[in-house]
């Protein structure tokens, strides 16, 4: 099993990277080179800039079993429907129940600000999100490993 991110903006590698060294798990951070990273402690890659360029290399990269860290639900749906497990910055872990009224809600978003309006406020981050995510990775992880 291994950990692979959709690194553009996220703001869980540090967390996920621990978490993954815990438990042995290679870590593979995926982004494109307007957000480029340079790491020693997993293995990155680095698209070209474009529509979907890095989700694709993810969903190359992910094996079933493997877990994915994204806040892309377009992204976590390929996931699912692969065997590949996957959760966002915030800790949620998407499954076939929460996924079609998340992909509902960026659908009606899209919509929204298309014809002129706003569709929502991003709260800025707090400690606890990380808290809940590291939590909620450990407990995919364990669950995982238990199979």
């Amino acid at each position: 099993m291994k950990i692979v991110i959709d690194a553009d903006a996220c703001p869980v590698v540090d967390q996920t990277i621990e978490t993954a060294k815990k438990y042995g798990l290679e870590v593979i951070l995926v982004c494109d080179t307007a957000h480029y990273i340079s790491r020693d402690d997993c293995r990155v890659i680095i698209v070209s800039k474009g529509a979907d360029s890095a989700d694709f290399i993810i969903v190359r990269e992910a094996l079933p079993g493997d877990i994915v860290v994204t806040q892309d639900y377009g992204l976590a749906a390929m996931c699912l429907g692969m065997g590949i497990n996957a959760i966002n910055q915030n800790g949620i872990i998407y499954n076939d129940k929460n996924i079609d009224e998340m992909l509902m809600r960026r659908h009606i978003g899209r919509v929204v600000r298309s014809r002129g309006g706003r569709s929502g406020r991003i709260s800025p981050r707090k400690k606890e999100n990380d808290l809940k995510f590291i939590n909620s990775l450990t407990k995919l992880i364990e669950r995982l490993i238990k199979k």
